[in-house]
């Protein structure tokens, strides 16, 4: 087999994912990630429909069911906590309401499936790409530590602001398409029994102020809980490493507000996992350049919004590990069959989630509030394929290919 050492950009589920299937088809993975340890907080995401296959292939649903993030459905509650509308977690068929059956934090999943790979797998931790050499026989990467290694090829797992695509694609400029909101997430204590229902509090823009959603999410402990803000917004000038301004931005948007927030917005100080970004696109032309390939939302995020990319990072992940060893390693052809199995996934997925969160969670007026409201109140009483413009249909669309024969051949 051709070009068996590969080095993996991003510790996180896409990489760490694909480390896994080419470690079972032989070839030797190495994953290095910028952070000194294992990212902790973050969103919870949902593994939906071929996803779900992915996982079980892995062998880490036994592990995931046991991490489940406590959230079986989502209410939208006013201003005094009443609940004016539910979703429960099988509003969109087989896949899922907008809180899946299989349902974890994001760092919870990443520990999992690192854990998983760890004894096979050399992880770097603490230091990232500087510099990419590529020639016929392999490609030569600079360090930020320090020194150079050769490799066969490369993967850009790494996320949205992608150090890999930018030193091998261009600037993030290019790819990183505006949606025109914030997200910010971070733990919490709090007596409220949210009765394993992730509460949602919606203003309608008004009074200088745009629309925006405040949200409270179970966590397994008990006396936790996840706080969640979104609002819309022009882009802000900050540094995206100072979190301490990324809290101000918060607390501005949402200070003098009602319903739990005055409490959730009490504890942000002292958050350490606090996580706050720019709600994007991600869409790449090509995925591939020469020896080096995009993974996941390094290569087509639909947004953290949509619930389907952590679906997306674990099925490319297993189509390109596939393909590689389908192709003995010739990674030419297999580059090519991994984004033509996986382009129309990713453009419908992308489809959908630009409809998803922005009127529903950050609405232009009362009236598009109510109007979200009565919707949500229908959707028990609708088609399945109907629901959520096809959720499930979109989660369910990649037909998986059996690599088992392939297996360190």
């Amino acid at each position: 087999m051709d070009n068996r050492s590969v080095l993996i950009s991003g510790a996180g589920i896409a990489g760490s994912t694909l480390a896994y299937w080419l470690h079972r088809f032989g070839f030797r993975p190495t994953v290095v990630e910028r952070a000194p340890v294992l990212r902790t907080g973050g969103h919870a995401v949902d593994i939906r429909g071929t996803a779900r296959r992915v996982a079980e292939l892995t062998g880490i649903v036994p592990l995931v069911r046991r991490a489940h993030t406590g959230a079986y459905g989502m209410a939208f509650v006013d201003r005094d906590g009443r609940p004016v509308a539910k979703m429960g977690t099988d509003v969109f068929g087989d896949s899922g309401g907008p809180i899946a059956e299989m349902a974890i934090l994001r760092s919870d999943l990443a520990r999992i499936l690192y854990d998983t790979t760890r004894d096979d797998v050399e992880y770097v931790f603490g230091d990232s790409i500087t510099a990419v050499e590529q020639d016929e026989d392999g490609i030569r990467v600079g360090f930020e530590k320090g020194g150079s290694r050769r490799f066969d090829l490369l993967v850009g797992a790494d996320g949205v602001h992608s150090n890999v695509r930018r030193l091998v694609f261009g600037p993030h400029e290019r790819y990183i398409h505006d949606l025109g909101c914030y997200g910010a997430l971070y733990s919490i204590t709090t007596d409220l029994d949210l009765g394993g229902w992730q509460l949602m509090y919606t203003m309608p823009a008004g009074g200088g102020r745009p629309g925006r959603t405040a949200a409270l999410s179970p966590k397994r402990e008990p006396g936790q809980a996840r706080a969640g803000f979104f609002l819309r917004s022009e882009p802000l000038r900050f540094d995206r490493r100072d979190t301490e301004a990324q809290k101000r931005v918060v607390l501005r948007a949402f200070e003098g507000e009602g319903w739990e927030i005055p409490r959730m917005l009490s504890g942000i100080g002292d958050a350490d996992d606090f996580y706050f970004d720019r709600i994007a696109q991600v869409r790449v032309g090509t995925w591939a350049r020469h020896r080096t390939v995009l993974l996941g939302d390094a290569a087509y995020c639909a947004s953290p919004m949509s619930g389907i990319g952590t679906s997306l990072a674990l099925v490319g992940a297993y189509l390109l590990a596939g393909e590689l060893a389908a192709a003995d390693g010739r990674h030419g052809p297999a580059y090519a069959v991994y984004e033509h199995r996986m382009r129309g996934f990713t453009e419908q997925a992308h489809e959908f989630a630009r409809g998803a969160g922005g009127g529903g969670l950050m609405p232009d007026s009362p009236a598009q509030l109510w109007l979200r409201n009565q919707t949500v109140r229908m959707l028990p009483y609708l088609p399945k394929g109907l629901v959520g413009r096809g959720m499930d249909r979109l989660a369910n669309m990649v037909r998986l290919p059996d690599y088992a024969a392939l297996e360190h051949r």
